[in-house]
């Protein structure tokens, strides 16, 4: 059997402090599994710009032009992480064998991809990156992470327990891929929707060596809203169920001003006015807040417009 070839996916946002020292540590890596029979000898790395406001284009052409076996593209402007991803994968599909899509940080262990290559070549056609050991993490964001993929699960969203965007994807799952057209693009939940052969390799994650997180506690929580609205209409029966449960709660007002009148305890107050106001507007408003959050994902849907645009690319 010929060794697959591979290429391997890095988005870059805004990571010139780290790019160099990302690319020689994957380079001495990619030719070590190439000098093993690992990987075809014309297997490529290649680094996405996503808009990056710092010099990361500028070191990602200096990379090419240091190495023809490097691949440069670049985005128009910054169209999010699961986009940056799916224009490096998209625009080689037909030219590889594999595909592994890892962040520019390295905090996800290079040395998996070994064991995620072989269970390719034992017939996984989808091998998920999954962190082993979460102990190296403080207790809130330890506790939050967890949280997010029970979360996930509960609401019918197909994740895989402690996997990012670390994996391999086999040129026949990248197809079928391509048919999933949402803007909203959940790629933790899209890839497992796919079907098809799969495994897991587990990891323990890395410290980042230089640069800044580019998913601070705030991004991470929109990205969980995004994945969640974009894959569970659960939020929305939950509007069913508060409303149901708002019904019982004035039904219950109403038998107490009934037993008032009755016994004729009918004095007038502020609060039993306010109270009931106040709480039936506010549920009212976040209900339609949240059924506008699924329109508008519909409106984003609806006009079409593309997940990504390639200004630029280079050692294609």
């Amino acid at each position: 059997m010929n060794p697959a070839r591979l290429l391997l996916v890095i988005p870059c946002y805004n990571e010139e402090a780290i790019l160099y020292l990302t690319y020689s540590k994957l380079n001495i890596y990619f030719n070590g599994i190439k000098q093993q029979g690992l990987i075809a000898q014309d297997s490529r790395i290649c680094f996405v710009n996503d808009g990056s406001r710092d010099r990361t284009w500028n070191i990602i052409e200096d990379l090419c032009r240091q190495d023809p076996n490097v691949i440069g593209v670049g985005l128009s402007r910054n169209f999010g992480h699961q986009s940056a991803i799916m224009a490096g994968l998209e625009k080689h599909m037909d030219h590889f064998d594999c595909f592994i899509t890892i962040d520019a940080d390295l905090q996800d262990d290079i040395n998996a991809i070994t064991a995620m290559i072989e269970k390719h070549r034992d017939g996984a056609m989808v091998v998920y990156g999954v962190r082993g050991d979460r102990s190296s993490d403080s207790w809130f964001k330890r506790s939050t992470a967890e949280g997010f993929y029970i979360l996930m699960q509960k609401m019918g969203v197909p994740v895989v327990f402690n996997h990012a965007d670390f994996r391999l994807m086999d040129r026949r799952v990248l197809q079928e891929l391509g048919n999933y057209k949402e803007i909203n693009l959940f790629l933790r939940g899209v890839v497992p929707l796919i079907g098809f052969q799969n495994d897991k390799v587990f990891y323990n994650r890395l410290e980042r060596e230089a640069g800044e997180t580019k998913y601070p506690l705030s991004k991470m929580l929109l990205f969980a809203w995004n994945g969640i609205t974009s894959f569970s209409t659960f939020p929305m029966r939950l509007v069913l169920y508060f409303g149901f449960f708002n019904f019982l709660v004035a039904m219950a007002i109403v038998v107490y001003i009934l037993f008032s009148y009755l016994v004729g305890y009918t004095v007038p107050g502020w609060t039993s006015t306010m109270l009931p106001i106040t709480f039936f507007s506010g549920s009212n408003m976040m209900a339609l807040g949240l059924i506008g959050e699924y329109i508008g994902k519909i409106y984003e849907e609806v006009k079409g417009r593309p997940r990504y645009i390639i200004e630029k690319t280079v050692n294609e």
